[in-house]
């Protein structure tokens, strides 16, 4: 049988554990993006979710400290969260849009091959139609987000640290 300690019960992760989240978070992304199994921009996923919701195993809303004053996408993040907890999908939010356009591949700028900027806001990882996906990674991050709504906190924030 698992204890939880009182900081779990809290809701207060240890930074160690908190790590250990966001380098499963950087380890799915970073395998599911060759896979094209990536969808990015909130427009976007908004078009994946309304075609394919089942197919979504996670939903990414990332913001910056200046996205917070932003009305227009605050309105969409709770659109969209509204949509993944009726679906049950699992929902994360990043603080650090920089440090996620790193991982995907658009560099410290976040510009896409276009030198257009990408929009990083809302990006899903779906399932390879082709196989059912056991990732290791995944698993810890589906784990991370059912114990936070347990802790009533369904959408909880990781921070990507800088390398």
């Amino acid at each position: 049988m698992y204890r939880m300690t009182f900081e779990e019960l809290s809701g207060d992760y240890s930074q160690e554990r908190m790590d250990s989240v966001a380098k499963a978070l950087e380890e799915v992304l970073t395998s599911a993006l060759p896979q094209g199994c990536i969808t990015v921009g909130v427009y976007e996923a908004a078009k994946s979710l309304n075609i394919d919701p089942d197919n979504v195993v996670l939903c990414i809303l990332a913001a910056d400290g200046e996205d917070v004053k932003d009305v227009a996408l605050q309105i969409h993040f709770t659109l969209i969260q509204a949509f993944c907890c009726e679906n049950d999908i699992n929902i994360l939010r990043i603080n650090n849009t920089r440090r996620l356009a790193e991982i995907l591949g658009g560099g410290a700028g976040g510009k896409q091959s276009g030198g257009e900027p990408m929009d990083l806001h809302c990006v899903l990882v779906t399932s390879p139609h082709s196989t059912t996906w056991k990732d290791p990674a995944l698993s810890k991050l589906n784990r991370f987000c059912r114990e936070s709504r347990c802790m009533d906190q369904w959408v909880p924030i990781i921070n990507l640290p800088e390398r």
